[in-house]
């Protein structure tokens, strides 16, 4: 239970944070303003032009909806043993060396299955085609933040 009450300490923190900064949702909305003046430009008045290109557009959603499931795995997986190492190496002396030595090799199977199942998703293959991938990185998510939970405490201690 005391884990939980401080991951709710941080997340809170970190909600107030972003309320007060407003710097991801001013982020978000800067991106759509400039998709929109893109696509808009593209495309131009014709209402004709866009009922042809909305197909294109469409796919172009489910295109980023893939990346998108791909981006959660891997930012999950990176920062999870990301997070781990950097509790391992925190007391250490060379701890500047000693963590991207450690940490490489432990992020190999997340930065692989991230790199293909991208490059299968902006090649348009389906989900399905990448799902290989995308159980290598739900697994190895799995794995380090279990690894995480069961060890954080520890850590800490020493």
């Amino acid at each position: 239970m005391i884990f939980a009450r401080r991951a709710w300490s941080v997340v809170w923190k970190d909600l107030l944070v972003e309320r007060r900064s407003k710097e991801t949702l001013n982020a978000l909305a800067f991106f759509s303003l400039l998709l929109l003046f893109v696509f808009q430009f593209a495309l131009g008045p014709d209402r004709e032009r866009l009922a042809a290109a909305l197909p294109g557009l469409l796919w172009l959603g489910f295109v980023l909806a893939g990346l998108g499931l791909v981006m959660i795995l891997g930012t999950v997986g990176l920062a999870a043993v990301g997070t781990l190492f950097a509790a391992m190496t925190a007391q250490v002396r060379a701890r500047e060396l000693l963590f991207p030595v450690l940490l490489l090799p432990v992020q190999l199977p997340v930065l692989l299955g991230t790199v293909k199942a991208t490059e299968a998703v902006l090649l348009g293959e389906p989900l399905g085609a990448v799902g290989h991938w995308l159980g290598l990185l739900a697994a190895a998510d799995v794995i380090y933040i279990v690894t995480g939970l069961l060890t954080f405490d520890f850590l800490l201690e020493s």
